[in-house]
C-alpha cells in the first residue's frame, strides 16, 4: 500500500490559538492517534519544537549558511506530521479531513514514493 504524509502547517495565530487550549487538543489527538492505530494505518506521528528553537541551513551561495529561528518572512510553519499506509490519496485525505487541527491550520497531503520509483544511480 502506498504511504502518505500528512504534513501539519500552522500560523502564528493558529498555533497560538492551539495552545490557548491545549490540554483539549492533545487529548483529543491522542484519540485521533489511537483511532488511526486501530485502523492499522499509522506510522508514525511527530510534532516539532517552537520553529525558533531550530536553525536554518541556507545553501544559497557557495558555502552553507546557518542561522538561528525559521526563515525570515514565514506565514506558514511545519508543525509535525502523521504518516500513514493507506489504499489511496482519497483515504489519506479522508483521514487528513479528521485531524484536530485549530482554525487557519492546512493539512497538506503528500505520496511518499516506494524505494522503487526513486532513480537508481548506476554504479
Amino acid at each position: 500500500m502506498p504511504k502518505y504524509l500528512l504534513i501539519m502547517r500552522g500560523t502564528d495565530e493558529s498555533n497560538a490559538a492551539m495552545m490557548a487550549d491545549i490540554d483539549e487538543m492533545m487529548a483529543t489527538t491522542r484519540q485521533f492517534i489511537e483511532e488511526m492505530v486501530k485502523a492499522g494505518v499509522l506510522l508514525a506521528a511527530e510534532g516539532l519544537d517552537d520553529p525558533g528553537q531550530g536553525v536554518v541551513v541556507d545553501f544559497s551561495g557557495e558555502a552553507p549558511v546557518v542561522t538561528d529561528g525559521p526563515y525570515g518572512e514565514t506565514k506558514e510553519l511545519f508543525g509535525g506530521f502523521f504518516l500513514l499506509d493507506v489504499a489511496s490519496k482519497q483515504e489519506a485525505v479522508e483521514w487528513a479531513k479528521r485531524v484536530p487541527a485549530a482554525p487557519g491550520s492546512k493539512i497538506e497531503v503528500r505520496r511518499v514514493p516506494g524505494s522503487d520509483e526513486v532513480p537508481q544511480v548506476d554504479k
